[in-house]
């Protein structure tokens, strides 16, 4: 009797995060048309920092009010100066915000953002995470199915030879492994000093 995999929603939400996190913490958040800078030319046009100041800790307020002053006064002076003076408030505050994730700056990216993380913000803004749920189910589900076919698939030949044992415990490695970064987002660690120990097989 064959058994079917059941993905409950929350289960999908939590580990398709868990994968796509590190993209957004890498590559959205220094990105010119990521929410840090949309957060900044915000300010910038109202001349007025606040839609700026949450992207950065309570401590390091002050230097960005400072410099956000300091752009203002800028980049009135000609359109050379204001677009050196947004420039380098972009890349001080997204640098700021950096530190304070603990993550190092380099550079404001160019690169569009990833399809997920734009489909999450999308979300937001429609006020409903159904499509990004939708979307993230069946990959998940589709990710699962495709290693779990092919670990059992190998495992019916996996005494027929050492190569084919070989073959099995590779797919077998695969499969646990995806599984396995699954589990600390469920249980709630989602700390890196948290991440589950490899097997060793």
């Amino acid at each position: 009797m064959k058994r079917k995999i059941l993905i409950p929603g929350i289960l999908v939400i939590i580990f398709s995060f868990s994968l796509v996190i590190p993209s957004w913490v890498q590559a959205h958040c220094d990105t010119l048309e990521g929410p840090v800078i949309l957060a900044a030319k915000t300010a910038l046009e109202k001349g007025d920092v606040t839609p700026a100041l949450k992207w950065v800790k309570k401590e390091n307020e002050e230097e960005i009010r400072a410099l956000f002053k300091k752009a203002l006064a800028v980049r009135s002076k000609s359109p050379e100066a204001k677009e050196l003076a947004d420039r380098y408030f972009f890349e001080t505050l997204v640098r700021i915000h950096r530190a304070g994730e603990g993550a190092p700056y380099t550079g404001l990216k160019s690169d569009p953002v990833e399809p997920i993380i734009g489909e999450a913000d999308r979300s937001l803004e429609k006020g409903s995470p159904d499509h990004l749920v939708k979307h993230l189910t069946e990959e998940l589900a589709k990710g699962i199915r495709q290693r779990f076919i092919n670990t059992m698939e190998k495992r019916k030949h996996a005494e027929d030879s050492i190569a084919a044992g070989r073959e099995f415990v590779d797919a077998y490695v695969e499969f646990t492994h995806y599984i396995e970064r699954l589990y600390p987002n469920v249980i709630g660690q989602t700390h890196p000093a948290t991440e589950p120990t490899r097997h060793k097989h």
